[in-house]
């Protein structure tokens, strides 16, 4: 036997030793495939950070019931309000990146997350996967009736001869009814005054009755007190008509494409939530959305349907992270 050292031996083992790793690295990868491909196995829970009865429910349950019926699993809507949405957005974002813990979100609640708060609650594009769009509600100009204007222009020439005088009524610091505001006067160059309420309900209601002068509501609420006369709609701030107010023009027919403001829905993942699982998610809603039934129920009930890819989501959530952070430094609202 030599008493010298066999060269190759060590390189020998250093190559076993990296097959063994590879070989591990190949069983769990392929685990991993299979338990992507296994899910769900047990039923989904579906966030919805804010209360039953608002705009975003009956959009969430109907994704739901779509969404369980592709995947043969019980999708459980779970109502987590409170903080404008954060409360039950933060809880999605500390859940298991495991596809079982969605989150139905908005941009009235993702996008202000990061651009009205002080003190962060959670970074919506560090610590959430935007999966699919599923659809959209445009907001509206709507004034009292004693407010002389039917137009646009009208509106912003009376705003001017009173600043400081008109109030406009939102669902609170942050809501699409305050940005949609916000919006107005920075593109106007108007002063009108926000007032904070804390539901739609209340803000129509002091609206009507001439407390207010005029509000940005979603199409689906403002719809029947206009249909009664009761409000005056100038203009649905979108650049396409809504189903449920197909007679009020648009801020882009009237000549204003940069006031333009709505809410859209859609779903989102802990981050880091398997791929697989996105994608299957993704494309269940997105078939879904090719079906005549049900983007007939979201049409008629003030949905725009969208769908698209987990890459668009996450482009529009970081586009209207831009826009309404502008508007958010404009008007000078924060929150602690």
């Amino acid at each position: 036997m030599s008493r010298y050292p066999d060269p190759g031996r060590g390189r020998r083992a250093a190559v076993r030793t990296l097959a063994r790793i590879g070989a591990l690295c190949c069983l769990a990868g392929a685990a991993a495939g299979a338990s992507a491909q296994a899910w769900p196995t047990r039923p989904i829970r579906l966030i919805v950070p804010a209360a039953p009865g608002g705009s975003a429910d009956p959009l969430a349950r109907l994704a739901a019931e779509e969404l369980g019926r592709t995947l043969q699993q019980s999708v459980i809507v779970e109502n987590r309000p409170g903080a404008n949405g954060n409360l039950g957005s933060a809880f999605v974002v500390k859940s298991p990146a495991d596809g079982y813990t969605l989150l139905f979100g908005w941009s009235g609640t993702v996008v202000t997350a990061a651009t009205l708060y002080q003190s962060k609650p959670y970074n919506p594009q560090r610590d959430l996967d935007a999966i699919v769009t599923i659809g959209s509600v445009p907001n509206v100009i709507l004034v009292h009736p004693s407010i002389p204007a039917s137009t646009i222009p009208e509106l912003t020439a009376y705003a001017r001869q009173n600043p400081g005088q008109l109030n406009f009524g939102s669902t609170g610091s942050g809501s699409s009814y305050h940005l949609s505001g916000e919006l107005y006067n920075k593109t106007q160059g108007v002063s009108m005054v926000h007032v904070p309420y804390t539901s739609p309900g209340a803000v129509l209601t002091d609206l009507m009755a001439g407390r207010l002068q005029l509000a940005f509501p979603g199409v689906v609420a403002a719809a029947p007190f206009v249909h009664d006369g009761k409000l005056r709609a100038l203009a649905v701030m979108s650049d396409k008509r809504s189903s449920v107010l197909p007679e009020v023009p648009t801020t882009a027919e009237a000549g204003f494409p940069a006031l333009t403001s709505d809410t859209w829905f859609g779903l989102f993942a802990p981050k880091n939530t398997p791929p697989e699982v996105r994608a299957r998610i993704n494309e269940a809603i997105n078939n879904a959305l090719k079906d005549p039934g049900f983007r007939g129920r979201l049409t008629t009930l003030g949905y725009t349907p969208l769908g698209g890819t987990q890459e668009q989501f996450a482009q529009t959530l970081g586009e209207d992270i831009r826009k309404w952070g502008e508007v958010v430094r404009f008007s000078g609202a924060k929150i602690d």
